[in-house]
């Protein structure tokens, strides 16, 4: 074991303020990334979790967002040319009215919902894969309804109760997890029920479609082939390579990205300035033992080189409390239903700024060596 992690493993009281603020600075940027993130992924979860393999939009789009709205409904027979294409369906979504039946000493309540459209039969390109068999039934029954568990208070309807949708009543039959809203809650329904509401459209313009093929191992091969049959039509994508596209569109707005970066430039102050002060303590309160060292011989290069080796160390702690820290904001998160997500592209980056920080931190507390003079062994 080298004597800088002794050191730090030894003396580790000495060194947690500098820990706790790299893990303090990695926490606060990963926790607000990942709430953008996660916020994100709660408006795209529809797709990401649909048996789909390949998605397709139009053709200027670079993502679910950032895309120039309808396509022409004619491109369906267009994708069946292709042999591997085995499903289409357009995910269908529409805005509708919902309120409440208030019960006594409840308040009445009304918001708009984004309402999905799905088809609740094994095997559909439009069933989100999570749905379990329970929901897939309880969404067959005429004016049924799914929501996801978070929304319920926010509705002010329980599961069994009837509500009314444009007017309509409706039956909430089951409960989902895991598509939280941060602005209009989703409401999952039938297609037959949707007619039945007149809130789906089916009209000559359609939104993504959804594709799902024979051989899903060969979806990179077939989204080459089906852009070249559309011929600049339409644009298709592996739902892999869109969750990706989402996210970048995500991280490009400029709101979030000015705010991510605000807790960038704190984290990276509070994790300098407080790693680099209680270094310098440390080492200053082991001073007479490096004067020791330096009486025996060792070099200032090699006793810059151990405080460097220690600042590393501090650093990995750091990480690995970091990652405590997330862990529990995370787990906190999901009891109360707000979705968070950290996708590698944001994680990386955050664990070399806080090495290169735990560094810097260390390259700035060099100059205290200066006082350990053998000399002074001798007062």
């Amino acid at each position: 074991m080298s004597l800088a992690l002794s050191t730090l493993i030894f003396e580790w009281r000495r060194y947690l303020a500098a820990v706790i603020a790299l893990a303090v600075a990695g926490l606060l940027v990963l926790a607000m990334s990942g709430m953008f993130m996660g916020m994100a992924k709660s408006f795209t979860n529809t797709i990401d979790r649909s048996p789909a393999h390949i998605m397709v939009l139009p053709p200027q789009s670079e993502s679910l967002f950032a895309n120039s709205g309808g396509q022409p409904r004619r491109i369906i027979p267009m994708l069946y040319q292709h042999p591997e294409v085995a499903e289409v369906m357009p995910m269908n979504g529409s805005w509708a009215n919902f309120s409440n039946f208030p019960k006594d000493g409840q308040t009445a309540k009304s918001d708009g919902v984004q309402v999905i459209v799905i088809d609740p039969f094994e095997g559909s390109v439009t069933l989100p894969s999570d749905f379990s068999e329970p929901v897939m039934q309880a969404l067959q029954e005429p004016y049924a309804v799914v929501l996801d568990r978070s929304v319920l208070g926010k509705l002010g309807v329980g599961l069994g109760d009837k509500a009314k949708m444009n007017g309509q009543t409706v039956n909430i039959r089951a409960t989902v997890d895991g598509y939280p809203s941060m602005f209009n809650s989703m409401v999952f329904t039938s297609r037959q029920t949707a007619r039945l509401l007149g809130i789906v459209y089916e009209g000559p313009r359609v939104g993504p479609l959804l594709v799902k093929v024979k051989d899903p191992t060969r979806a990179k091969q077939v989204v080459a082939e089906l852009n070249a049959i559309g011929g600049g039509q339409f644009k298709a994508w592996t739902r892999e390579d869109l969750s990706v596209a989402n996210q970048g569109t995500m991280m490009k707005e400029g709101g979030i990205s000015i705010m991510i970066g605000f807790a960038v430039v704190v984290g990276i102050f509070i994790g300098i300035v407080i790693t680099w002060q209680t270094l310098q303590g440390a080492i200053l309160a082991n001073i007479k033992e490096f004067a020791s060292l330096r009486a025996l011989g060792v070099s200032m290069g090699r006793l810059r080189l151990i405080i460097m080796e220690l600042s590393l160390w501090v650093g990995i702690a750091g990480l690995g409390l970091t990652a405590v820290l997330v862990a529990g904001v995370a787990a906190l998160a999901n009891a109360y239903a707000v979705p968070m997500d950290f996708p590698m592209s944001i994680v990386i980056p955050v664990v070399f700024m806080l090495l290169i920080i735990a560094i810097l931190s260390g390259l700035f507390s060099l100059g205290i060596l200066k006082k350990s003079q053998p000399a002074d062994l001798l007062r």
